[in-house]
This record gives C-alpha cells, sequence and structure tokens, in this order.
C-alpha cells in the first residue's frame, strides 16, 4: 500500500522528517518497506533556472544555430541554441551543467560541450524537454518579470513528495487510508509527548440543492449489504482532473481517468471508504435493488469480459438488469463517461465474506474489493458520500438533484472487551502504568467505559474488526508504548524437552532418502480439496470436515484420504507429456467424529505409473508392474526392521487388485493397481499402482531391533532348482512357507525366476521355476544331503498343493 507524505500531512501536523516517520511507522505495526520521492515532473526541474538573454548572434559555422549570452543570477553563460525563437530579452528555460533531463523512455545529462567550435554551458529548453507541455517547437519563454537565476521548481510551483510503501497485514484494515495511517501516526506521537490532533475534510457545505431526480433503492438482502446509502448529482461536466487532483493520484501510482471517477479514486485512499458512481441516464426506472440473481446470469464487468454470475454473488441492478458487481466490480454499460451529465453515486458497506467469496469465484481483486472483503468502517458511509459528493462539485460542477439515501436498519455498535491488569502484566513481562494504558487506548479512538484497581473495560470501534479480545489489546497497546520500551533480563532459561528415542521426523528422512534412492520424487499437495471425492463413499461422506468460509467449492473440504490429491498430481504430470512417475507424500487426512470431535490421521503414499527407468540403448525399458510396486513397498517395511508381516488380500474397493500388509493383526499398509473407475474420475488413461502407509500405526509398531553382526559363512553354499507344475491358485508366498517350514536349518532362501502360463500346459495349471539357496554354517553340505531335503521338499509341495515335476 502506498502512502504519500504529503498527503498524511494533510490530516496530521507533526514535526517528523520522512525517515523519521518511516521509523515511527514500522514501530506501529505499519511496516514501511521502502520510500520513495515523487515528483509530478520528473526529475522535478532540479538544475533548470530562470536565465535573461542577454545578447543573441548568428552562429558562424552554422546557419541554423545561433550563441546567447545568457544571465542566469551571478554568472552570464555562453550557450549554442537552435530553436528558431530564440531572441534577445527573453527570459527563459536554462538547465545548466550537471542537470539530467528526462525524456518518456530515457534520461541524459547537460554537459560542458562544443557545438561547431563554440563552447555551449548549458541548454534553452523546451516546455516538452522539461516535460512541461507538449510544445517542442521553439524554447519556453517565461514571464519577464521573474528575476533571472530563480530555480524553475519555485516558479512553477513543483511539490516534491515521499511515498511510504507499507507492507500491510490483513487484520489492519483500519489502516488502509491516509486517514487510518494517521490516526496511528498520532497514537505514536502522543505517547513520545507530541501532542496532536487528526483534521478530517469538513462537509459542512454539503446541501441538496432540489429534489427532481430521485433514485428509490431498495436493499433485499440485508445481510449482505448492511448499510447502502446513495444520493444523484446532475448537471455535471465529465472532463480531466485538475493537475492537483491527478498529481496525488499520480504519486500513489494510480492513472487518472476522469473528474468523477478520480473523485471517488480520491476519497478511497483518503477515508478508506469504496466508492462507484453509476451514469444515472442508464438506471433503468429510476430504481436501484441490491440483490443477488439467477445463477448462470450473463454480466459483461469494465474490463469487458463476460462473466457468469453465481447465485450468492450480490449485485447492483435497475429495474431490469445488473449494473454492477457490488464492492468489487463495475458493469461495462453503466459507468460514466465523458457524455455523462448526471451520475448516482453509491457508498456503501458489503459483508466482508461475501465480497471475498465473489471476488474469488471470479478471479477478481480491486482497490474497492482488497477493502471491502477485510472490513471498511461501516459508520463513515454517510460522511465518505458527502466528501465525495462536494469535491465532485468541485472538479465537474453540477447540482445535488435528491436526498442522500442511507438504509442501515441495524446499527453495528463497537463491542465490549474488559482487560485485567494482571493478565496485560503477565503477557508482556512488565508493568505498564495504568494511565499510560489508558492513554494509549483513548489515543486509538478506543472509548474507555470503566477503570479500576484490577482492570479496564472499554469499547473498540467497529472498524477495528482485529480486535475482539484480552490479547488484541495487548497488543494494540504494546506497539505503541514500543515493543523496544520493554525491558528484559540479561539471563536466558532454556529447557530441554523430553523427547522419544527415535522422532517421527527421523523416520521420514530415512524412507524419503531410500524412496529418492528409488527414483522417487516427493511431493506436497493441498489439505483442502473438493467434497465431490467423497461422494460415492457413505462413510467418508458423513466425515468429511467441511470448511466454513471457503475460498471456493473446489476447497470447501478438508481431505478424508490422500489419493485424490495425489492423484491430481499425476494427472496435471501426464496432461505435460510426463507419463513416467514415481512419487510420494508424507501428509495428513481429516476426519468428524460424532458432533464436535476431529481426528487427523498421518499418511504415506505412494504412486508408480508409466516405465521403471528412461529409454536407454544399453538397458531396454520395463513398464511398471504390481510386483515392483510391491517390492518398494516391502523395502520401506524391511527399512524399518519389519520383517514377519502377513500379507492378505484387501477389500479396498478402490483397487481392482490388492494386498494388506498386517502386523500384530493391525494393518500397515495396503498396495494395489487402481480401479479403472478410479482412473478414469481422475481424467488418467493408465494403470496407477497405489500404496497408502498407515504412518500412526506404522510409528507404534516400529520393532525396536537390535543388529547382530555375524561372519561370512566359511562353507561353500549350493543350488538346487524346481519346475512345479500347480493350480493357478497357488501362490509363490504358500511354496516359500511351506519350503522354509520343511526345512529350516541350511534353507537360507527361495527365489522365483520363471513364470509360465499358456499353451501345452493343462488347462487351470501354471508352471513355477523356483531356486533353493542352501548353506551350512559349521560343514561343507554333500550331494546325499542337499538331495535328501529336495525330495522332502518334493513331497511336501505334492501333499500340500499337488505340486509336480515337470
Amino acid at each position: 500500500m502506498q502512502i504519500s507524505y504529503n498527503w498524511l500531512k494533510q490530516f496530521i501536523d507533526f514535526p517528523y522528517t520522512v525517515t523519521e516517520t518511516a521509523a515511527l511507522l514500522t514501530h506501529l505495526g505499519l511496516e514501511v518497506e521502502g520510500v520513495k520521492d515523487f515528483s509530478p515532473i520528473k526529475g522535478g526541474l532540479k538544475g533548470v533556472v530562470i536565465g535573461h538573454v542577454k545578447e543573441c548572434y548568428p552562429h558562424p559555422n552554422a546557419d541554423k544555430l545561433k550563441i546567447t549570452k545568457v544571465a542566469v543570477g551571478d554568472a552570464d553563460l555562453q550557450i549554442v541554441c537552435g530553436a528558431p525563437n530564440v531572441a534577445t530579452g527573453q527570459n527563459v528555460m536554462v538547465a545548466t551543467v550537471g542537470t539530467t533531463l528526462y525524456t518518456e523512455k530515457d534520461s541524459f545529462t547537460i554537459t560542458k560541450t562544443k557545438l561547431r567550435g563554440e563552447i555551449s554551458e548549458g541548454m534553452i529548453c523546451s516546455e516538452k524537454e522539461l516535460g512541461l507541455g507538449p510544445d517542442e517547437a521553439g524554447i519556453m519563454v517565461v514571464d519577464a518579470t521573474i528575476k533571472p537565476g530563480t530555480p524553475a521548481h519555485e516558479v512553477f510551483e513543483v511539490e516534491s513528495d515521499s511515498i511510504f510503501e507499507i507492507g500491510l497485514t490483513p487484520n489492519r484494515s483500519d489502516a488502509m487510508s491516509h486517514w487510518g495511517v494517521a490516526r496511528d501516526l498520532r497514537a505514536g506521537l502522543q505517547q513520545r509527548g507530541i501532542s496532536t490532533k487528526v483534521i478530517t475534510p469538513s462537509t459542512t457545505s454539503f446541501q441538496v440543492d432540489n429534489r427532481t431526480q430521485k433514485i428509490k433503492v431498495t436493499v433485499h438482502d440485508n445481510a449482505k449489504a448492511p448499510r447502502y446509502c446513495g444520493l444523484t448529482i446532475s448537471e455535471l461536466k465529465v472532463g480531466p482532473s485538475p493537475a492537483w487532483l491527478q498529481n496525488k493520484l499520480k504519486a500513489i501510482g494510480l492513472a487518472p481517468i476522469n473528474n468523477v471517477v478520480d473523485a471517488t479514486n480520491y476519497v478511497l485512499h483518503e477515508l478508506g471508504q469504496p466508492l462507484h458512481a453509476f451514469d444515472a441516464s442508464k438506471v433503468v426506472g429510476n430504481e436501484i435493488h441490491v440483490k443477488t440473481v439467477a445463477a448462470g446470469t450473463k454480466f459483461i464487468t469494465l474490463d469487458g469480459v463476460e462473466r457468469s454470475l453465481h447465485e450468492e454473488d450480490l449485485m447492483i441492478c435497475d429495474a431490469e438488469k445488473p449494473l454492477c458487481i457490488a464492492g468489487v466490480f463495475g458493469g461495462l454499460n453503466s459507468g460514466v463517461t465523458n457524455e455523462t451529465t448526471s451520475i448516482f453515486l453509491e457508498s456503501a458497506y458489503f459483508n466482508p465474506v461475501s465480497i471475498r467469496k465473489t471476488a474469488k469465484r471470479h478471479g477478481l481483486s480491486t482497490d474497492a474489493s482488497f477493502r471491502f472483503e477485510r472490513g471498511v468502517d461501516p459508520n463513515i458511509t454517510d460522511y465518505a458520500l458527502r466528501r465525495a459528493a462536494i469535491l465532485i462539485k468541485q472538479l465537474a460542477g453540477g447540482i445535488i438533484t435528491g436526498d442522500l439515501t442511507d438504509l442501515y436498519p441495524k446499527k453495528i455498535e463497537g463491542h465490549q472487551v474488559y482487560l485485567p491488569f494482571e493478565k496485560a502484566n503477565n503477557l508482556i513481562g512488565e508493568e505498564i502504568p495504568k494511565d499510560t494504558i489508558k492513554n494509549i487506548l483513548t489515543s486509538l479512538d478506543i472509548k474507555i467505559t470503566n477503570m479500576t484497581e484490577i482492570g479496564i473495560g472499554m469499547t473498540i470501534p467497529p472498524y477495528r474488526n482485529d480486535v475482539t479480545r484480552e490479547v488484541d489489546v495487548i497488543e494494540e497497546i504494546l506497539r505503541v508504548y514500543g515493543y523496544n520500551n520493554i525491558q528484559f533480563s540479561q539471563k536466558l532459561n532454556a529447557s530441554t524437552a523430553k523427547t522419544a528415542a527415535v522422532e517421527d521426523y527421523q523416520i521420514q528422512n530415512k524412507v524419503a532418502a531410500q524412496l529418492i534412492a528409488h527414483g522417487f520424487y516427493e511431493m506436497l499437495n493441498n489439505s483442502l480439496t473438493t467434497p465431490e471425492y467423497a461422494k460415492n463413499d457413505a462413510v467418508a461422506k458423513d466425515s468429511l470436515v467441511h470448511i466454513l468460509n471457503p475460498l471456493s467449492h473446489d476447497l470447501s473440504a478438508m481431505r478424508h484420504s490422500m489419493l485424490w490429491s495425489g492423484l491430481e498430481t499425476v494427472a496435471y504430470n501426464r496432461n505435460r507429456n510426463n507419463n513416467n512417475l514415481a512419487l510420494f507424500e508424507f501428509g495428513k487426512t481429516y476426519h468428524k467424529k460424532g458432533t464436535a470431535s476431529y481426528e487427523e490421521k498421518k499418511h504415506l503414499t505412494l504412486y508408480v505409473t508409466g516405465t521403471r527407468n528412461a529409454e536407454n540403448w544399453t538397458l531396454p525399458t520395463k513398464k511398471t508392474d504390481f510386483f515392483y510396486g510391491k517390492g518398494i513397498t516391502e523395502s520401506i517395511l524391511r527399512r524399518l526392521g519389519f520383517s514377519d508381516w502377513k500379507e492378505e488380500i484387501t477389500e479396498n474397493p478402490i483397487f481392482s487388485e490388492g494386498i494388506a500388509f498386517m502386523y500384530r493383526k493391525k494393518i500397515l499398509v495396503e498396495f494395489g493397481m487402481l480401479t479403472n473407475a478410479i482412473c478414469r474420475e481422475a481424467d488418467i488413461s493408465a494403470e496407477i499402482f497405489y500404496a497408502d502407509f498407515d504412518w500412526d500405526a506404522l510409528l507404534s509398531l516400529l520393532p525396536k531391533k537390535t543388529f547382530n553382526l555375524r561372519p561370512i559363512p566359511k562353507f561353500p553354499g549350493t543350488e538346487r532348482d524346481f519346475a512345479l507344475l500347480i493350480d493357478e491358485s497357488v501362490s509363490f508366498k504358500k511354496l516359500k512357507e511351506i519350503a522354509l517350514q520343511t526345512e529350516k536349518k541350511v534353507l537360507k532362501h527361495v527365489e522365483l525366476f520363471d513364470v509360465y502360463t499358456g499353451k501345452n500346459l493343462p488347462e487351470g495349471k501354471k508352471s513355477y521355476a523356483l531356486k533353493f539357496v542352501f548353506q551350512d554354517t559349521e560343514k561343507t553340505l554333500t550331494d546325499v544331503h542337499v538331495d535328501k531335503i529336495m525330495n522332502k521338499l518334493r513331497k511336501r509341495f505334492e501333499e500340500e498343493v499337488g505340486a509336480t515335476l515337470r
């Protein structure tokens, strides 16, 4: 937000320099992020003086140049000039050596030089060269009575200014104007012993000239528009604003438009109250209706964009059609133009939540919506309207042709707060004198209702909607009193919190490092999502946590599952031709329990799709499949020390095929391939393998494992293979369990290295090729010993699963 130093001085008389003012504002919580100089004329005419042409004669070496001798006060300068109108006896504008002049795109500095062999000690300037006008046909001739040597900025009364760039926090809606900043300055100055008052613009000259053009106003929704004021001004003439007003607006970064619109913008930044002017001739039926309209109604805004309205958007309408999105943006066909001769001027207080939702829905952010959605002062609506009406009459003429309409059915009162002094002292860490507290609060326009030895009662003005609690009042006291004035001990006390043996973040880092080594990328998705994802899940729908004041429907609920936000990321990448993805995310889901309690659950989720590796001439690409994802899932469990988990078929409907990893009767993780229906809903046409770790359960069951070191066996191992013909329903897991139960001492590993299904096999059968690795730590195994074990394995396979050797 940009605040003018000169404009502030119109509200409050104070002795501080620009630098001192910036420091004080920052101490008061209005952080000044930068200060820049402003001049309506670029360069401010610095170095330009009035000169008197004493002599003028032709240049000996150039037909179109003349040599002049110009008096500029204490010195006479020889200046070579090419203007056709330069003559002896003129008073002219002289840019002396060292002066910088500005063009529209560039700048240049005047130097002492030679032109065609003759010395030139400056430059006699035209209007355009100085930025004082468009004329560039000849030099600028000024009043002959002005004393030579007089600085040009004194003659033309160029007002330089300093502009504060304030990083305003969202809660300080009261400081979104020069008046608001001046109020804070007054409080800060009084705390520093400088007594001063804030002087507001007078509206005593306001009067209704006649009642010939009355526009009837009806507010249909008082909740969205608690206060609405308006009046009509006729017989005005729209045109350019005077220089002083244009310069005021340019100083704070606004482009002047015309005298009517500029007057409303001026009052907006002066008092903080947005206003809007309608062309009264375009208000059908001389009626204004403040209401919502049917969903889908088309409306063209000032920027020429046709927008589809929402049923909750508050609109300003006439008897037939919408004219303006209330508090946000005007309509293309109802605004002030050069042909406008009468206006309906609006000043209102709109519900901040309603304005914020409308602005977000339409992707609009204007000076008006910026203020309305944070909350303006509801009790200056009529004052700002009178101020603007007086200003418009001064700038554009006209007469007020209707009474000021003020619809304010329920006045918004200040709220009451009681502050015990003991609580203030405990929170501040120092006792501030009671009278000092009272004076600070009074300087902030907070009305003291009662004060005792133990506390102080007060009424907070409605425009301070950020001060509602005791701690808010304490913050106000502190920022005016000065945080730097609070004494603190030189001794620093610290305590060490008791922590768990292994912290959550340490486990996360360990797992993340492993996944990254496997080629995964970590993502972080929004916890806010659309409730549409839960519509087909009755349990999730009932436990969904809804946001009270959502930015939009798409962000109106807390996510009940990690699945959908991750799929949005997968879809986003695939839509940009990034099809081979391995992603993981640590995050939380949110659930409602009963009517008044909630819970958060932490998860780790994995998403795998596409191919495992990039295309390479030395390595063929491999498509991601179920067993690759399952292997990654198992590797994480092993990394965390789990070993004897159980695997069961999951009944989770999101998987077309999936398994649950169980440990002590709790599900640690569910993994599988997502159903086609899920993928279609996420607009993904590819196989997605998904794992969902219950992170809370995993941490609670984390094995407390010690690691034992063993020497490498001295005796060699041996390997044998079986090619088994088995039923299609038999799993490798079952075969592995049978083998390890049959031989517990020397059988170290069982591996599946080939699977065959298809022709030359009986119907309902498949072939598994298994590798068995044997090793004894005490002796070398003989073929006879290994053969006996293999026979035992064959018999067990035959008995338990009906396997036969191929």
